[in-house]
């Protein structure tokens, strides 16, 4: 069994235990207030339910992100990670100064923004290269999908070519791109989620997150699951499709997230999710019967 997996590769390159500190910028997202839509994505709460209050201060963040990890963050070092909504929705005046603030601790060894491909504008990524002078610059894109059916349906907003150039312009002033993708969205073919991670690969992306479509209370999706209109995965069938799209990914992509988090308030479905235990051992065991290999499948 071989796949990147994210711990050995930040221990490797930071040469020691790396956690993520999950901040806010307090950055609201154009997909929400009416600029190019006011739903949302459909699977989407709209919060990042790890992330720090935007009330507080970057170092009180810091300090609450960190006290949160508890003892087994101590004496680590960490990655600063802007998670909620569209952290480069916003003017670079009011955003630099915060990521500055996040970098500047020296047991921060990175940090991480996740935005969307539509939020990048010349101005946004004339800050990142400035940021990318001080310490390494992560940037995540929430992709989902390649395919432009399943993107208008659960209401993306951009097409495909906005994320191509998104990466490109990333990649020419030296920021990774870490992008995620959703197994299980509503229309999609085994087929066609190993295209969209096979797409991601080739498109020179550093690393990559695989979440399970989550049904979440409060979202457009969880009234179309409740008329049956959208099914989930049950857990065999979600490790045979994270077993096909690592197959078809480069060696050298970083696998960031093999499942996500969904908070079990909010969790309609699938159920069998909320065991996160259980399912990371139900993957590994799956990958190491198969004796999976990332990139075998190129």
């Amino acid at each position: 069994m071989y796949y990147n997996a994210l711990s050995p590769y930040l221990k490797a390159r930071f040469g020691g235990k790396v956690y993520k500190l999950a901040l806010s910028s307090g950055c609201s997202c154009p997909n929400r207030d009416g600029t190019i839509g006011s739903g949302g994505c459909t699977f989407c709460t709209g919060s990042g339910e790890l992330a720090a209050s935007s009330l507080a201060t970057i170092p009180e963040q810091l300090e609450q992100a960190k006290y949160i990890l508890g003892e087994k963050g101590r004496n680590a070092r960490y990655i600063a990670y802007f998670q909620e909504n569209t952290n480069t929705y916003g003017p670079v005046s009011r955003l630099e100064p915060l990521f500055r603030a996040a970098m500047e601790p020296e047991d921060v060894v990175a940090l991480s923004v996740a935005t969307r491909p539509d939020c990048l504008g010349p101005d946004s990524l004339a800050m990142l290269a400035r940021l990318r002078a001080v310490k390494p610059v992560w940037v995540e894109l929430g992709l989902q999908t390649i395919h432009e059916a399943t993107a208008a349906r659960i209401r993306r907003g951009y097409p495909l070519s906005v994320f191509d150039e998104a990466v490109r312009d990333l990649h020419a002033i030296g920021i990774e791109v870490i992008v995620h993708l959703i197994l299980g969205l509503p229309g999609e073919t085994a087929a066609d989620m190993e295209a969209s991670s096979r797409y991601v690969g080739r498109c020179g992306a550093e690393g990559v997150k695989l979440h399970l479509l989550h049904i979440l209370r409060g979202t457009p999706m969880a009234a179309e699951y409740a008329a049956g209109r959208v099914r989930t995965l049950e857990l065999d069938e979600y490790i045979t499709l994270l077993e096909r799209c690592l197959e078809v990914l480069p060696p050298e992509v970083v696998i960031h997230r093999l499942t996500g988090d969904a908070p079990k308030r909010d969790l309609i479905a699938p159920l069998w999710s909320a065991d996160k235990k259980r399912v990371l051992n139900a993957i590994r065991q799956r990958f190491e019967s198969d004796d999976l290999i990332q990139g075998s499948k190129l």
